[in-house]
Parts: structure tokens; C-alpha cells; sequence
């Protein structure tokens, strides 16, 4: 079973759970996206499902932790999203809501349905599984995982167990890549961006695409820094229009803004974004109330393009944004 770096404290609380038979019917996972919420759920259906438990933890050598670890377990369901946005269908939710009223043919007596990255759960189908959630066979188990937990209605909130997950130390993650056989040069470039984002460091490491997208957040960074809306909006027109890669240079682009507003307060205070040095230049031209204005426009263009406004034209506006902002002195 792959080692889980950092949260101990939750890790902790799942395995008294287990020990004192009070386990979640109903599990919120929550936090940045790469913080290991997906595997901290599949360590959480393991110890629901193992056949021999060690003090509350699962074994990870009986057949049900194997194939739970696999995503083979028959009784372990990864509900699909659907649809542009990816998200998870009133028929989806009707089709769960069905099967979960089949017993199991495991061991443990238990089914598990796990709903990965609910940031575009509809109304409709989070009110479609509250009933189920709140009363659900006693062998049945609701794991969703989400950057926050605000993704979701207060009513399903209120009937589900909210976990945050925390990312772990630089440390951690370099340790966490060594073992899974990165070399050093990789370790310490996905590291210098993510930190202790392990997730995001390995698709750092993997994936072309992501590399991609923070030497153009880099370049986005300088243009503002120079003051260049030109140059912003070549850059940013590059990312293209797909909604993943532009909710991926806005997360990074927010990042930096949140160092640059930390960093004006406290030079020596610890960045969560990928250009300390960018930070550090933004910091020394703009006020706090600057980058939180910024920040503000990032999420207004973000709402927008899911409202389905042209992807093209709410960046555009977004340029024009920011450079006004930049310009201003407050």
C-alpha cells in the first residue's frame, strides 16, 4: 500500500473510527488539488474493506485490500462523470441511488461508492443523493472528494464527516518522488514549483503539458511585472480556450498574487506558488489591496468562462483587468 506523507492526524482519526466501530456512512474529503485526497480515500476504503485490520489500519496483503489498491474491488464503485463540465448526472445519481440498495457479496458487508472532484456536482443531483446520504443501507459508504467543501449544498455538509486534507513538508514530497523513482534534478524543479504538492509535482515530472503551462504562467507573471498588456495577452491567448489548462495557469497566476500580497507584508515569509522572484518584483510595485484586487478579478473571469462566456474574451477582459489595477496607485 503506497505510503501516505503528512496528515497524520487524519489518518489517526480514520483508523479510531475503525477501531471503535463508528466509521463514516458519509466522507467529505477536501483541499488543493494534488494533496492526495484520492489516495487518502482509497486508504480509507481499504480499512472499511480489509479482511484482517491491524490496530484500525488495513493490512494491504488480503485480497480485499489488493483489489481495493487495484480499483478491481466489486464492491467498490468510482462513479463517472459525464458531460463537458465533468460532472456527475441526475441519471448517474438515479443509477447509484438503485445499486446501493443491492447487498454485497464481500466479507466486510460493505459497499463503497467513491465521487472524485465534485466541484461540478449539480444542485439537482446533490439533492437527488441527500436522502440516500442521510439514510443509507447500513453496508453502504460515501466517499467525495472536492478543492472545498463548499462545492456542495449545507444540507449534504451537515450529513457528511468534512476531513480536510494538508499538504505535507518539501521534505516529504522529495522523499515521497525518490521512492517512486524519480531522480534529483526532477525531484528538486517539481519541488521549487509545488512543495510539498506532491500530486502536482508528479505531473510536474510527467507531463509535458503542465511544464508547458508554468513557463507561460512565467511569462503572464513577467508581462505583468513589465506592465506589457500586449505581451499578457499573447501569452495568455496561447493557453488556448480548454477550460482544465486555463483553470490550471488561473490556480498558478492566483498563487503568485497570494505571495506577492504575503510577501509586501513580510519579505521573508514562505511562498505557496511556483515564482518566488516574480512574487518578490510584484511586491515591490504593488499594495496588498492591489493583488487582492487582482485576486478578485481572477475568480470574476474564472465564474465566467463556467457561465460559458466566451473563454477568449473573459481573459481579454481579465488583461485589461489586471493592467488597470497595476497601474493604479492606492
Amino acid at each position: 500500500m503506497k505510503k501516505i506523507y503528512g496528515n497524520k492526524y487524519l489518518i489517526d482519526t480514520f483508523d479510531k473510527m475503525n477501531i471503535n466501530g463508528k466509521t463514516a456512512h458519509a466522507l467529505i474529503l477536501y483541499g488543493e488539488r494534488g494533496s492526495g485526497k484520492k489516495l487518502i480515500a482509497d486508504y480509507y476504503t481499504s480499512a472499511l474493506l480489509c479482511e484482517r485490520t491491524q490496530n484500525g489500519k488495513p493490512c494491504g496483503e488480503c485480497n480485499s485490500c489488493r483489489n481495493a489498491e487495484s480499483h478491481v474491488h466489486p464492491d467498490v464503485t468510482y462513479v463517472k462523470t459525464d458531460g463537458k463540465l465533468e460532472g456527475y448526472s441526475v441519471k448517474t445519481a438515479r443509477e447509484i441511488i438503485s445499486d446501493a440498495f443491492i447487498k454485497p457479496n464481500n466479507s466486510s458487508g460493505r459497499k463503497i461508492y467513491i465521487f472524485r472532484d465534485c466541484r461540478n456536482m449539480s444542485v439537482q443531483t446533490q439533492n437527488m443523493l441527500l436522502k440516500l446520504i442521510e439514510e443509507p443501507p447500513d453496508y453502504a459508504y460515501f466517499i467525495f472528494t472536492a478543492e472545498s467543501k463548499y462545492e456542495f449544498l449545507a444540507t449534504i455538509i451537515s450529513r457528511c464527516i468534512c476531513l480536510g486534507v494538508s499538504l505535507c513538508t518539501a521534505q516529504e514530497a522529495e522523499i515521497s518522488l525518490a521512492e517512486s523513482g524519480y531522480n534529483e534534478t526532477e525531484i528538486k524543479k517539481a519541488v521549487s514549483c509545488f512543495h510539498g504538492n506532491i500530486g502536482k509535482c508528479i505531473e510536474y515530472i510527467s507531463d509535458e503539458k503542465i511544464r508547458s503551462q508554468i513557463d507561460l504562467t512565467k511569462r503572464i507573471a513577467d508581462s505583468i511585472i513589465k506592465g506589457n498588456e500586449y505581451e499578457l495577452n499573447v501569452t495568455f491567448y496561447s493557453v488556448g480556450s480548454e477550460r482544465n489548462e486555463l483553470y490550471s495557469v488561473f490556480s498558478i497566476i492566483d498563487n503568485l498574487v497570494r505571495d506577492c500580497a504575503v510577501l509586501i507584508q513580510d519579505k521573508n515569509a514562505e511562498n505557496i506558488g511556483c515564482f518566488r522572484d516574480s512574487a518578490l518584483a510584484l511586491a515591490d510595485i504593488m499594495s496588498s489591496y492591489q493583488a487582492i484586487q487582482i485576486h478578485n478579478k481572477i475568480e470574476e473571469a474564472w465564474k465566467a468562462i463556467q457561465a460559458n462566456v466566451n473563454a477568449s474574451l473573459a481573459v481579454t477582459c481579465l488583461c485589461a483587468e489586471i493592467m488597470q489595477i497595476r497601474s493604479k496607485k492606492f
